[in-house]
């Protein structure tokens, strides 16, 4: 039996997550631009494009260099970059591939282009409300960093990007519709000054999982990225995202004890997946109390158990339970399912790769994926 925890990948419910999300930018008009940082897997990148390569987000260029092996060749790095990153991306491209890299700041800009050897596509970023970074869309410091990029002969701006990452704060649909709007009309405005200004802006690029579901129109925007939707998770199940049976990512587990005083419940289950199998995120739970750090499921069909890990060691996952019985249901050694809190650090974890089924549980590939920076 092969050994635990490990990473599945449910390909039936990737490929009908994906088929959503081409489905919806091809509604809205735009282009689809998925978002790889939680997947970092070539496979998973060609099911995105319905077995083709296309444009792709990354936000390390561990991951660039990945999936250029895989034909990958138009790549947006959307994490800004120090200058010694850049002969990194000179080497992507001195092998055919695209990388445009994000700015958003003057400083920034003009030590990048003082730096580059080679020509370097720029987006600027804007902030449309999470305040992670970007610069005010109305304010001066876009057209400065516009000027700044037109001072370096090897920078060449190309648009604007921003992501409305604070819609996570939310499970409100009318609510989401207002961020997504206010995420559009960001990019849209900057684009149109900086048009006035005179500069380039043939790009302007939004990107998040909720805003792409219930954005009223897109109008004025090129493209979308968005990622943990090929997956899905427990952070989005609980914001109405998506249901129990999209999700496709799980953790296989194992029983490796049963502890027969625990406080507050019957006794608990202890799996062999811990904080480094799950991760320690907990963005599911402000909406799924119960969600905790990721909730069980039946290991063969996948079906919802009232079960969820309450208390993660390293290797460990603490599992209360509500009465004795499940204790002899789930004997040392049993296998579970346990549907992560959030994907993407779940993902990141040391399982290596994915070992994809089709609903039942059992492997027919294992896909691998990159890690690092």
């Amino acid at each position: 039996m092969t050994a635990t925890p490990r990473l599945l990948l449910d390909r039936e419910r990737l490929e009908r997550n994906a088929a959503r999300l081409r489905a919806r930018c091809a509604a809205l008009g735009v282009t689809f631009r998925p978002h790889l940082k939680t997947a970092k897997c070539i496979e998973v990148a060609r099911v995105a494009h319905e077995g083709q390569t296309g444009p792709v987000t990354v936000s390390t260029l561990r991951e660039a260099e990945f999936l250029i092996e895989g034909g990958f060749a138009d790549f947006v790095l959307a994490t800004a970059i120090t200058p010694d990153r850049l002969p990194r991306v000179a080497a992507l491209q001195d092998r055919g591939a695209r990388v445009t890299v994000v700015a958003d700041a003057p400083t920034m800009v003009r030590v990048l282009g003082e730096s580059a050897a080679q020509p370097v596509d720029l987006l600027l970023e804007v902030d449309c409300g999470e305040h992670r970074s970007g610069t005010d869309p109305d304010g001066t410091t876009l057209l400065a960093v516009a000027e700044e990029v037109a001072r370096h002969p090897n920078l060449r701006l190309q648009g604007v990007l921003t992501h409305a990452g604070h819609s996570y704060g939310t499970d409100d649909p009318a609510r989401l519709a207002d961020l997504a709007e206010g995420e559009r009309a960001s990019a849209v405005r900057a684009a149109e000054r900086l048009r006035a200004r005179g500069h380039r802006c043939s790009v302007v690029s939004v990107g998040s999982t909720p805003t792409l579901l219930f954005a009223r129109h897109l109008e004025g925007v090129t493209e979308a990225r968005a990622g943990v939707s090929l997956f899905w998770d427990l952070a989005q199940l609980s914001r109405g995202m998506c249901g129990w049976d999209d999700v496709a990512l799980s953790v296989e587990a194992a029983v490796i004890g049963h502890q027969r005083t625990f406080p507050g419940a019957a006794g608990a289950l202890v799996l062999d997946a811990g904080a480094l199998a799950m991760s320690k995120d907990t963005g599911a739970n402000a909406f799924m109390p119960d969600a905790r750090f990721g909730i069980l499921a039946d290991a063969a069909t996948g079906e919802r158990l009232p079960l969820s890990i309450a208390v993660l060691h390293q290797e460990h996952g603490t599992v209360p339970v509500p009465d004795p019985g499940w204790l002899k249901r789930l004997p040392l050694g049993a296998r579970v399912r346990v549907l992560p809190n959030h994907a993407c650090l779940t993902a990141a974890g040391g399982h290596g790769g994915y070992d994809v089924h089709i609903g039942d549980g059992v492997p027919t590939a294992r896909w691998a994926r990159c890690d690092g920076w």
